[in-house]
């Protein structure tokens, strides 16, 4: 996701949002494991939409 649409939500859809990264990068890990992650470079992109988000929480809850 882009970090323009990241900043036009509001505090609860960032955390929702971080939810289901955060299970996304563990399925990641679990096909990994398995062996079954064909695409490894979606770790990446997990990350650093993780932190995207773990941002723009600690922004907004600065501004309050």
């Amino acid at each position: 996701m882009e970090l323009k649409e990241l900043r036009q939500k509001n505090a609860q859809q960032l955390t929702e949002q971080l939810g289901e990264l955060r299970r996304e990068q563990f399925n990641l890990r679990m096909q990994k494991g398995s062996g079954q992650l064909p695409q490894t470079h979606q770790f990446g992109r997990v990350r650093r939409e993780i932190a995207q988000v773990n941002y723009l929480l600690g922004v907004q809850k600065q501004g309050q």
